[in-house]
């Protein structure tokens, strides 16, 4: 599935980033945004942007971006 797919309040582990900008991809990768990484979606807003968290850090991304990152629900310990 991906992130934009994701339930709001859950838990993500990130398993491809599939972006048509390789740009795009490594900007992502220096927020910290890489495979294994495990994100937490706090909300979603009509126009499609939503608000992440990784690594302690909230961040806005764009409803293109978060359906170009594939990610599976990472269970709870």
């Amino acid at each position: 599935m991906t992130l934009y797919e994701g339930k709001i309040g859950g838990n993500f582990q990130i398993v491809g980033i599939q972006l048509e900008q390789f740009q795009l991809t490594r900007r992502l990768q220096a927020l910290g945004i890489n495979e294994m990484t495990v994100i937490q979606k706090l909300n979603a807003k009509h126009g499609g942007a939503c608000i992440i968290k990784v690594r302690g850090t909230r961040l806005a991304i764009g409803k293109h971006i978060a359906q170009g990152i594939e990610v599976v629900p990472k269970e709870e310990k």
